[in-house]
């Protein structure tokens, strides 16, 4: 270990750990029964480091899907390496993982400051990204010709899952590797993590897209806005985006079961009272409706429904069957969403995550995540990051409060039998 070059900063102490659990009566209980409360390894700087700056050779790679706030990433972690550390050789490596595989060709990237000194005022990602598994002693091998000492990961869970396969393979091979995760994923739901960096920008672009519907859906009689988010098994951006908008009637979220038929009669009954509804569904809610072709994407996810289309064509039905006319709406803004530049606070935020992913990776910690717990930045063992998705409490504080924003039915899977049957149609 050598002396860390930086000075005038605090530095987080070996010992020091940030707190799993606030509630402070479950600390007092763990205590009581003579156990450790469970905790985080804090991050920030620290005094002595592992690596020597001047001889030290790092990467980067992005994969998965576009999220806000990729470039804001990359430019942090290179203006952290280059002038925090010294750091003078950063490779970017294409296209995701195949970056790292000699057999598709892809160059890697010098990237110097100069290169991404403005990146951050473009969406998506200047490395390029991809999804899939690729051969992992090959990856390690690309790793070792050019001497990588850090490695940094930018992704979601399939993401991770190869960052630990690469730190495993080089630890096997006595290699002084060190893998950080940066975890990406639009959705916010790794776990145990607080929040993931682009969500807010996800929520604040997902507004737009709701007021939209609901400028549609007051413009016309029973007109309905119906917006379909990103969300596959967790309902996060569809649950904010409900809170930060009160024009929302109906949240759908894959946490909290619906029938159509309750969802109908609940619809039905809100055009009776108001002329208008805005309905926000995230895409992974309600696929015990729709058919799926069972198909799995390169990253070995099931390609779901489209639960949009089909809720669009079951409302028109619906109608239609019942001798109501109604102007459906249907948007679906995931593309434009996931592409657009992070907005300030996610900005700010990108630039914690990854100066912390950089003091970790120095300080030779590896085969982690970088985490946000308690508004702290924490290390995160990567197997313990891709143990579980994150997903929303039906019976927390969140739902709840998406319960009282919308006035939607507590229980959209049966509101009794004579509704039902009411909106039981050719659907």
């Amino acid at each position: 270990m050598i002396p860390s070059p930086l000075t005038g900063i605090r530095f987080a102490g070996e010992s020091e750990r940030i707190l799993y659990d606030s509630d402070i009566e479950r600390v007092k209980a763990t205590l009581a029964a003579g156990r450790e409360p469970w905790s985080f390894e804090a991050g920030g700087p620290r005094e002595r480091i592992f690596f020597e700056p001047a001889s030290q050779a790092c990467g980067i790679v992005t994969c998965g899907g576009l999220c806000p706030g990729l470039n804001d990433v990359i430019r942090a972690t290179v203006m952290s390496l280059h002038y925090h550390y010294g750091v003078r050789t950063i490779y970017g490596f294409r296209f995701g993982y195949e970056g790292l595989c000699e057999k598709y060709g892809h160059e890697p990237l010098r990237l110097t400051p100069e290169l991404v000194l403005n990146i951050n005022d473009e969406g998506g990602t200047m490395l390029g990204s991809s999804r899939g598994q690729q051969d992992v002693p090959a990856m390690v091998d690309t790793l070792a010709r050019l001497n990588i000492g850090i490695l940094f990961a930018i992704g979601g869970d399939g993401t991770l899952r190869g960052a630990l396969a690469i730190d495993t393979e080089a630890r096997r091979r006595g290699l002084r590797l060190s893998v950080i995760g940066i975890p990406k994923t639009i959705d916010n739901d790794v776990a145990f993590t607080q929040k993931t960096f682009g969500f807010e920008t996800a929520v604040s672009e997902a507004t737009r897209a709701t007021s939209a519907a609901h400028a549609e859906a007051i413009g016309a009689r029973n007109g309905v806005g119906l917006v379909k988010l990103m969300g596959r098994d967790s309902g996060f951006i569809a649950a904010y985006t409900a809170l930060s908008d009160n024009n929302i009637d109906f949240c759908l979220v894959p946490e909290v079961p619906f029938t159509l038929e309750a969802l109908l009669a609940g619809l039905q009954r809100r055009l009776e009272r108001r002329r208008h509804a805005v309905i926000v569904v995230a895409e992974g809610a309600g696929q015990d409706l729709v058919s799926s072709s069972g198909d799995r994407d390169r990253s070995g996810n099931v390609r779901y429904g489209d639960i949009g289309t089909f809720l669009r064509d079951a409302i028109k039905r619906h109608f239609k069957s019942i001798g109501t006319e109604i102007n459906v709406k249907y948007i679906d803004p995931s593309y434009v969403i996931r592409s657009v530049p992070a907005n300030a606070h996610d900005s700010a935020f990108c630039l914690l995550l990854a100066h912390a992913a950089v003091h970790a990776g120095m300080a030779g910690r590896t085969g982690m995540v970088v985490g946000f717990w308690n508004h702290r930045v924490t290390h995160v063992p990567i197997p313990l990051a891709v143990l579980e998705r994150k997903k929303i409490d039906p019976a927390g504080f969140l739902w709840s409060s998406v319960l009282t924003s919308t006035g939607q039915p507590h229980d959209l899977t049966g509101v009794g039998a004579a509704a039902v049957a009411a909106a039981r149609g050719p659907v």
